[in-house]
């Protein structure tokens, strides 16, 4: 990307950045107008109502038809320009926090005082983002310690990266570049120095790249070969293991509705899925007993993400479905909790 010796405004390279400008650029022309005008009024009649001499103003009634018309051109003038705002930011705030169904998906994990990058196929980076152009990309963020915060200005596009829950941030780019990230939340002694680089490449040259990657397998894989070392199959059946378990099935259930032991309904999506494994206890699945083991300290951020995707590869990608797996007819009285973790990738039901 050619660095300019001016910019008024960051390089709009997103499919939402002119619709930002523009409700910025209505905004700020709006409290310029304002703003002289009510500077322009103020000396105005200064001048025009000062004192003079020993001159005795009328009185104003209050009660009058002008009076009454002044006061409600000030208060709706201001109230339209104002909802004007507001319907406006809404509209982009809806498009910005719904991403593409179809839309590709990678995983960024802040960590003091760095990015942690991982793609789907199992390429991983630190402070660089490679994405192709024309794409939409959907970012799923959590943080190892501190609150940070994943901005692209290039994009127009900022989320706060939370410790213990999942969010989202997705973006179009549309110009083949280079653009900065930036942490936009104070994190500690060195967040000036938690940047990175978004590079946007032709799809061409991006399939070069990932074809170049670390070759230990995609993020589902490398899940499925964690599932299975922390012994979840035990308990769960899973895309190996069939047989019924003492736990809910996993085939099917990312984006399905899931049925807890309260009456309660709770979609399975990632928060959902990463709250299981470290919280086993807080939602129980109807039919199934609180049996399964934490694994909170035992799994690391990155092996969550991959947790996540294995579970996400064996269940529906369209988020349809609307019931839970079925659970078992009936459940053990006294059941034997395994030596080791059984259940890492429980998706949360237990």
């Amino acid at each position: 990307m050619v660095e300019k010796s001016f910019q008024l405004f960051p390089e709009a390279a997103s499919s939402i950045a002119g619709q930002v400008d523009a409700l910025y650029a209505y905004m700020v022309l709006i409290s310029a107008f304002f703003s002289l005008l009510i500077a322009f009024l103020v000396v105005f009649f200064a001048v025009k109502y000062r004192k003079k001499n020993d001159e005795i103003p009328k009185p104003v009634d209050e009660h009058s038809v002008g009076g009454m018309v002044l006061e409600i051109v000030w208060s709706i003038i201001p109230l339209g320009l104002s909802m004007i705002m507001f319907v406006w930011g809404a509209s982009i705030f809806f498009t910005e926090s719904r991403p593409p169904a179809d839309a590709m998906e990678i995983y960024v994990t802040g960590k003091q005082w760095m990015w942690k990058i991982q793609h789907n196929e199992g390429a991983r980076e630190i402070n660089e983002l490679h994405v192709p152009v024309n794409r939409d990309i959907r970012l799923t963020l959590t943080s190892e310690d501190v609150i940070h915060d994943f901005s692209v200005p290039a994009f127009r596009t900022k989320t706060d990266v939370l410790p213990g829950r999942y969010t989202t941030e997705w973006f179009r780019p549309t110009k083949v570049g280079a653009y900065h990230i930036f942490c936009m939340e104070y994190c500690g002694t060195k967040h000036s120095g938690m940047i990175g680089t978004v590079y946007v490449m032709n799809q061409g040259d991006y399939d070069t790249w990932l074809g170049a990657g670390s070759g230990e397998g995609s993020m589902a894989e490398q899940g499925e070969s964690l599932f299975n070392q922390l012994g979840c199959g035990t308990c769960h059946p899973s895309a190996l293991n069939k047989q019924n378990g003492r736990c809910p099935n996993l085939n099917g259930l990312f984006g399905t509705t899931v049925i807890l032991k309260d009456g309660s309904k709770i979609r399975a999506d990632e928060s959902y899925i990463r709250e299981s494994v470290l919280y086993p206890q807080a939602k129980i699945v109807a039919g199934y007993d609180d049996i399964m083991p934490t694994f909170k300290g035992l799994v690391t951020e990155d092996g969550l993400l991959k947790l996540v995707e294995y579970v996400k590869s064996i269940g529906p990608t369209n988020g349809t479905e609307t019931s839970a797996p079925p659970a078992p007819t009936q459940t053990s009285s006294s059941p034997q909790t395994p030596a080791r973790p059984a259940g890492a990738a429980n998706a949360g039901p237990r």
